[in-house]
């Protein structure tokens, strides 16, 4: 059971920050992060998004990499727990949606069994704010009627069912699967996945250094390779992605958007 609210903690703030252009941030979000004393944000939050704090807050980077943790997730829940029973305001800043695989659950179990006030802010998913700057819907009529969303790092491949989360009438997008191209493609044509599968890989999506690159399944990983994709990037896999190419609805954006033949 929960411990009752100390009336001298402060309150912990699991703030979105959308996908990374600070004008897509709501505006609770901006507002919280315009009045912080304490930042705690991750390594996906564009600087430009920090820099709408004030400049003598605190801020504390508990940046994650596939091979490198500032800060495991057991001492992060600790370091906003001890900083609000201290009686500050935290605001716990995290990229996309606190919801949507950025552990805010995790976050907010602490904070609630230490007894600590804590609010959940959304922000826009990574999934859905990319997407729309690509122009790429994720459902479409009589392409895709429903979309999933997968981690292609989460607890080893192995270990997640994808079964049924493809194929005809499906759009799958796949989160922190650039390290691991190559067996989320085994994964999924083991599945029975057509290797010409149209896919999409959208880099830094929002932001002033974004590209969009293209191609089948069966080539997912050389083009990640030979492209030097970078992380935060996200792979969408589908027939959305064959309608995007079919319609050219790349050939209009910014020149910072790259197009793969």
């Amino acid at each position: 059971m929960a411990e009752a609210p100390s009336s001298s903690a402060g309150t912990v703030y699991l703030v979105g920050a959308g996908p990374g252009d600070p004008d897509l941030l709501t505006l609770r979000a901006a507002r919280l992060i315009g009045a912080a004393r304490l930042v705690v944000h991750d390594g996906l939050v564009d600087a430009a998004i920090l820099a709408l704090a004030p400049a003598d807050a605190e801020k504390i980077s508990v940046a994650k990499s596939r091979d490198r943790h500032t800060l495991p997730q057991d001492a992060i829940n600790a370091l906003i727990v001890r900083e609000a029973l201290a009686g500050r305001d935290v605001i716990r800043l995290k990229g996309g949606d606190p919801f949507v695989f950025g552990r805010g659950g995790e976050e907010m179990e602490a904070c609630r069994a230490a007894g600590v006030p804590v609010e959940v802010v959304p922000g826009i998913s990574a999934a859905i704010g990319c997407a729309a700057q690509a122009q790429l819907p994720l459902t479409h009529r009589g392409r895709a009627s429903a979309v999933t969303f997968v981690a292609g790092q989460c607890k080893g491949l192995t270990d997640q069912n994808w079964a049924g989360l493809t194929g005809p009438d499906r759009t799958l997008v796949i989160y922190m699967g650039i390290a691991t191209a190559a067996d989320v493609v085994a994964k999924l044509i083991g599945d029975g996945l057509s290797p010409d599968t149209p896919v999409a890989v959208i880099e830094k999506g929002t932001r002033s250094d974004s590209r969009v690159l293209r191609t089948s399944l069966v080539d997912l990983a050389p083009v990640i390779a030979q492209e030097r994709v970078q992380s935060p990037a996200l792979i969408v896999v589908g027939d959305v992605v064959q309608d995007a190419i079919a319609q050219d609805i790349w050939a209009d954006l910014p020149a910072k958007m790259e197009k793969f033949a």
